[in-house]
């Protein structure tokens, strides 16, 4: 750490049940490969909120606080002399989950870490590692990815992106079991939210025929959002299951992004022959859910179906969340901007931390 330079930090100390904007000591970069950013935006999610709530979040060894943060993206202000891929002035966005220490993890040895077989990886801003939520970070330049300059004001979608593209590319691994890769696929997001909006966007752009099944919040308009980039939208509210289902017809793809678990379950019926369900939300411990496992298990085995879970990401789909970024800015720029809906300076990240804010997605402005 620099010597006696303090910056400020969004904090959460969870013996005292208490989180808030504290004095942070800014570091330095000490080692040959390692980059300083000046952090521009970092995101508010759900697993933010749950951290602030005290439902879970583990701070470093020997720290009482966890700095939170992991949707990011900062400016490159030092480079270490080793350092080759970033230059001062880049912008860039760090990948949050970092390799256990268990030397037969061969994930993890391999920079597979979302693969992780040991469980005992860290990540930054939610497990024994400081995260993003404040003025300056030092990382490892092989935990960056460059983004050009002119996703500066949509880059910090990037990280709630990677979780659709690791989803879709197992997907398509999965999917080459049936040769004839059937066209014009019918997919369905669960959850209208920053993870399930991106997530359609990526289905679009595969040429799925996409359909979002949400609640609408008070005060916006999902269905006129999800049609302006190519998708069609049902109300949770008025449309049942059974009516999304009609509608849709087969369901070759569901893409869960609304961590409810009865809803999932529910669904899961109507998931087509050959069909792939994907989860990627995590439902808190609200106990028992009554679901009929012979009809899933009977589907599972005779329409040859397949369901997994996919979790944070390697530097690969942050790759492949950047260009895609950029396509969706290129085909739907209104769409793509309007799923932040605000950005709030770091002295008041406390308010859309609390869930005292609507909107789609909110994301502290650090920097300029």
């Amino acid at each position: 750490m620099a010597d006696n330079i303090l910056m400020k930090a969004v904090a959460v100390y969870p013996a005292d049940r208490r989180f808030g904007v504290i004095d942070h000591p800014e570091p330095a970069v000490g080692s040959a490969t390692e980059v300083k950013l000046r952090m521009l935006d970092v995101g508010i999610c759900g697993t933010d909120k749950e951290i602030v709530s005290f439902e879970y979040g583990t701070p470093p060894e020997g720290s009482a606080y966890l700095v939170i943060g992991h949707e990011s993206l900062g400016e490159v202000v030092e480079v270490a002399p080793q350092v080759t891929r970033v230059k001062v002035g880049d912008l860039a966005v760090p990948t949050v989950r970092r390799p256990c220490n268990v030397p037969s993890c061969i994930a993890c040895r391999a920079d597979r870490q979302d693969f992780c077989y040991s469980g005992e990886f860290t990540e930054r801003g939610i497990n024994q590692r400081h995260g993003y939520m404040t003025e300056f970070v030092v990382e490892e330049e092989r935990y960056l990815n460059a983004v050009p300059v002119a996703l500066r004001d949509v880059a910090v979608l990037v990280e709630p992106l990677t979780i659709a593209e690791k989803g879709i590319a197992q997907l398509k691994h999965i999917q080459q079991r049936l040769p004839w890769r059937e066209k014009n696929s019918r997919a369905v997001v669960l959850g209208g939210g920053p993870v399930g909006l991106l997530g359609a966007m990526k289905l679009v752009l595969e040429g799925f025929d996409t359909t979002v099944y949400s609640r609408t919040p008070a005060a916006s308009d999902l269905e006129k959002l999800v049609s302006s980039f190519g998708a069609k939208f049902m109300h949770a509210e008025t449309a049942s299951i059974a009516d999304l289902a009609k509608q849709v017809g087969s369901i070759d793809v569901v893409y869960e992004a609304v961590g409810a678990s009865s809803l999932a379950f529910d669904v899961m019926p109507y998931l087509g022959t050959n069909g792939v369900f994907i989860f990627t939300g995590v439902p808190g411990r609200k106990g028992p859910v009554s679901i009929d496992t012979d009809t899933i298990m009977r589907d599972a085995v005779l329409k040859n179906q397949l369901i997994f879970g996919t979790v944070n990401a390697s530097t690969e789909s942050f790759a492949d969340a950047i260009s895609d970024i950029g396509s969706f800015l290129e085909k739907w720029p209104d769409a793509l901007r309007s799923l932040i809906t605000r950005r709030w300076p770091l002295e008041q990240a406390a308010e859309p931390l609390a869930g005292k804010s609507g909107g789609i997605k909110n994301v502290i402005a650090v920097g300029k």
